[in-house]
């Protein structure tokens, strides 16, 4: 059987893997020149690692990318317990990364932190129940751990997440995020990049053919087989993004399927990446922004969770935000960005400077689905009405925040649901 697979980030990458096993004729496509798609990272001259475009990390419980690692023989992955910390309003920075800093906390008496910690145990142990896509996130942290509590801890790292969406969110997102999160973090050596060109060279062992920097057109169907660029396959997969799914199957997909996927809501996602000799945290590595008048959802120091020898001694910070088109950070360029994050970067460190640094732009359409009412209806699944046509993109890792583990999850699932 013909399987053409669309899209080669990982979960592209490990279905065309699995059902190259399976003895499938596989073909894969990517528009860009680099595989990976959102894992996807870069290297300069005097580098000896890759830098992700997008920060990224796993978990210790990530046992799908682990173990798929492990079986195309990839070296292990590296783990650290790295600092992370939240940066409240009047340039408060206080950790809350261990039930003992929870205790401590002293924006909330000592009643509101044991009943916080308590729900939060609660999510992190017990299962998803079926009541929590029946409320919204605000709506079970409003009526589980206070008013009090969402206002301070809650309630902007919700507004940095989602924007205008942040109360339209369902209580399974924020389940999900807490009951798999970890202290310690994983990386892989070399990057991610080098993880995923690694997984090329597995696949081309495998005689997957892997079309690079040619962009797919709308898909047509004739005599039963789908029409790809002028090539014929029987199965096709999907693992781009649902808008651009939506684009390329316009003439086979049913009209009425379409417009309930293009109710779904998207995100696009903005990362400055600033590298040089300053380093803005000197320990944290993560740091979530709950203050309201810094226009920045988190900021990483990669190079506490990463070694900065690998980057010619160079310090790596990320600068991320999640935006609607509707953002002015969304249509703003490099020079301008830095200039906008330079006077609240002075506010977590006096000390640090942006612009003599070198840094880079990264921008990424649809890379934070919003898990909402309408999301929880119209999400796609594996099965289309078009008979053969699947969709195997991140929609569907949900209620899971995206991630490369899930992204391996997924491409072996599709893998297995084709026979």
């Amino acid at each position: 059987m013909r399987i053409a697979i669309l899209g080669g980030g990982v979960t592209g990458l490990t279905a065309a893997y699995f059902l190259a096993k399976k003895g499938q004729e596989v073909s894969l496509f990517e528009k860009e020149n680099t595989l990976g798609g959102l894992a996807s990272g870069f290297k300069e001259k005097n580098w000896n690692w890759y830098l992700d475009k997008t920060y990224h990390h796993i978990f210790s419980n990530d046992r799908d990318i682990l173990n798929f690692s492990r079986e195309i023989g990839f070296k292990e992955f590296d783990f650290q317990s790295p600092k992370t910390a939240c940066l409240f309003e009047n340039n408060l920075t206080l950790p809350l990364d261990t039930p003992y800093n929870l205790i401590k906390f002293p924006l909330l008496n000592f009643s509101e932190r044991i009943q916080t910690g308590l729900v939060l145990a609660w999510l992190k142990y017990l299962p998803l129940f079926s009541t929590y896509e029946k409320q919204t996130a605000a709506e079970f942290l409003k009526n589980n751990l206070g008013k009090k509590s969402w206002k301070i801890l809650w309630e902007e790292l919700f507004r940095k997440k989602f924007g205008k969406y942040a109360e339209n969110v369902l209580a399974s997102f924020f389940w999900a995020r807490i009951h798999k999160r970890t202290k310690n973090l994983g990386y892989p050596s070399g990057g991610f990049q080098e993880f995923i060109n690694y997984l090329e060279k597995v696949c081309g062992h495998y005689n997957i053919h892997i079309s690079k920097g040619r962009e797919v057109g709308i898909i047509k169907k004739e005599n039963g087989l789908f029409k790809i660029n002028d090539l014929e396959f029987d199965r096709v997969i999907s693992t781009l993004a649902t808008p651009l799914t939506i684009k390329v199957a316009a003439e086979i997909l049913p009209a009425s399927y379409l417009q309930q996927l293009n109710k779904i809501n998207y995100l696009h996602a903005v990362n400055l990446i600033v590298v040089g000799g300053k380093k803005l945290l000197p320990e944290t590595y993560w740091l979530n922004i709950l203050a309201k008048k810094i226009p920045i959802t988190v900021v990483v120091q990669h190079t506490n969770l990463v070694d900065k020898k690998y980057f010619g001694n160079n310090e790596v910070l990320y600068l991320g935000n999640y935006v609607d088109v509707e953002n002015k950070i969304w249509n703003m360029e490099k020079p301008e960005l830095v200039k906008l994050f330079s006077p609240h970067l002075k506010l977590i460190n006096p000390e640090y400077t942006i612009e003599n640094q070198i840094s880079y732009l990264f921008k990424s359409l649809w890379s934070q689905p919003v898990y909402d009412e309408n999301f929880k209806q119209f999400r796609p699944e594996f099965c289309t009405p078009e008979k053969n046509f699947h969709i195997a993109n991140l929609d569907l890792t949900y209620p899971y925040d995206r991630g490369t583990n899930y992204a391996v999850k997924l491409g072996k699932q599709i893998a297995s649901y084709i026979n």
